[in-house]
């Protein structure tokens, strides 16, 4: 099902399946965070990052991060801006809050793979968060060594401070505690991405949400999740909803709004962007 037949009705019908559900899942990606105003291209990309596209002719923030800068000093140049625009500052539209006020009366629980720790700028306890693919805000080691990782608020906001030339302080590299390493995000790019207690204890508990739900009206709504990683919740909320005959399926999704056959008869699906539909919703 490839677009909306009635707009209205399955705005309608998305209403009713939250108010009537047990529990809401959410699973959010990246179409998420990009509603509410944080793109990586563009404007804003172009605002921030004028100095590094003149000098290495890349046009958006993540072509930047994967960039093979000659030195630590730019590399991290780059990171701690990208960093402090993306994890330390709130995003330009109140998407987030919008879903907050959706589900703050059901019992609800996030699955998402954005970074951006926007769930918790908007007030979602973290208890009720699964960041799977990491945190802008957290350092590793890049080995890595051990598991675990660190705040980097304090050292982002040096480096930023620090800033000469596209340069930051090369006192501020940051070096793994345990070994002396340079330190990486903690970002799923590879198989040196650190899962460490906090995100261990935050998988239990998403699965034991799950487990305290499986049968009962769920709701599982999905925004502005694509293609790239599907098997992290579109191929799991497929699945739990096709086994689960009391949960309905909700996809929200600016021209990626698609839902297979076999769960059709419940599920929602709206081609139109999260902002709109979460107003609508609440009108």
């Amino acid at each position: 099902m490839n677009s909306t037949l009635d707009y209205s009705q399955e705005i309608k019908k998305a209403k009713q399946a939250i108010t009537d559900a047990d529990a809401v899942v959410l699973g959010a990606g990246a179409g998420l965070s990009t509603s509410a105003g944080f793109t990586y291209s563009g404007k804003r990309f172009y605002d921030n990052f004028k100095d590094f596209e003149q000098k290495y002719d890349f046009h958006d923030m993540y072509s930047g991060g994967f960039y093979p800068y000659s030195t630590s000093e730019e590399k991290w140049a780059f990171w701690s801006r990208y960093i402090f625009l993306n994890r330390y500052q709130d995003p330009p539209k109140p998407v987030y809050n919008d879903l907050l006020d959706l589900v703050k009366d059901k019992d609800y629980f996030v699955l998402t793979t954005n970074v951006d720790h926007c769930f918790q700028k908007a007030g979602i306890d973290k208890e009720r968060l699964f960041y799977t693919q990491g945190d802008y805000g957290l350092f590793q080691c890049s080995k890595p060594c051990h598991k675990k990782t660190y705040d980097n608020y304090e050292i982002i906001k040096k480096m930023r401070e620090s800033e000469k030339n596209m340069k930051i302080d090369p006192s501020l590299v940051p070096k793994c505690p345990v070994c002396g390493r340079e330190m990486s995000m903690n970002l799923r790019a590879d198989d040196t991405f650190v899962e460490d207690q906090g995100w261990e204890n935050a998988r239990n508990r998403y699965e034991a949400f799950l487990k305290k739900y499986e049968g009962k009206k769920v709701v599982f709504l999905e925004l502005g999740v694509g293609a790239n990683t599907p098997v992290i919740i579109k191929y799991p909320f497929w699945r739990m909803t096709y086994y689960n005959k009391n949960a309905t399926y909700i996809t929200v999704n600016y021209g990626e709004a698609f839902v297979p056959d076999e769960i059709r008869s419940r599920s929602v699906c709206i081609n139109a962007d999260i902002a709109k539909f979460l107003q609508d919703v609440k009108k």
